[in-house]
């Protein structure tokens, strides 16, 4: 069991039936600061539940992002939603949504406005790279001097490629990044995936 976390154990609740309850509530808090619990029944109960695409979608039409699950009873489900902020990294899939949603003629303006700024700040195109499994010049140099790990990174699949990448470039320092190849690569000579959990981290067989 996770150990409870007080910051996030204290943010307000929102309880929605359907989608259309989520975007009335962002219609009227999306420029608030504070992140927010989102409170849904499970697909087991029926009519009631809100699809998890229909959440990230109206999410992404304000300039907000989900990010961690977590169990409330036997009916119900939490999802963490928050506002995007400044340098917040966006995703090719996250992208392509924005970009579907704007055809579709649902962004908001608030949305729009953390997009235009993403792109003027970078954030925009900063996992460009990620999502293309590009190996930046360090990992590659280390690999170099390893086949063993390159050869069972490159068999690792592409989901696994990109939870590595991201972890490597989200390094606050070059101490820490330099750790996080050293680690990626001495697993990797196990045909272990680093920043994976045990029991998700072996990788395939040979």
């Amino acid at each position: 069991m996770s150990m409870s976390n007080p910051n996030l154990d204290n943010l307000q609740q929102i309880f929605i039936e359907s989608r259309d309850d989520l975007r009335r509530w962002l219609v009227a808090n999306n420029g608030q600061k504070d992140s927010i619990w989102l409170v849904t029944y499970k697909k087991a109960v029926g009519a009631r539940h809100v699809a998890y695409y229909d959440i990230v979608d109206e999410a992404l039409c304000f300039g907000w992002i989900d990010s961690l699950p977590r169990k409330l009873d036997d009916e119900r489900t939490m999802l963490l939603l928050s506002p995007r902020r400044p340098g917040s990294a966006w995703s090719k899939i996250n992208k392509d949504n924005v970009a579907r949603l704007i055809t579709q003629g649902l962004m908001t303006d608030a949305g729009l406005a953390k997009v235009r700024q993403a792109q003027e700040d970078g954030s925009w195109d900063i996992l460009s790279d990620v999502d293309a499994w590009h190996l930046p010049t360090d990992l590659a140099e280390a690999f170099a001097a390893n086949k063993r790990a390159r050869a069972y990174y490159d068999r690792f699949p592409p989901s696994s490629k990109r939870g590595i990448l991201e972890w490597i470039l989200s390094a606050k320092s070059a101490e820490i990044r330099a750790k996080r190849i050293a680690e990626t690569v001495r697993l990797a000579e196990q045909n272990l995936k680093a920043n994976h959990p045990p029991g998700r981290n072996q990788g395939p067989k040979p």
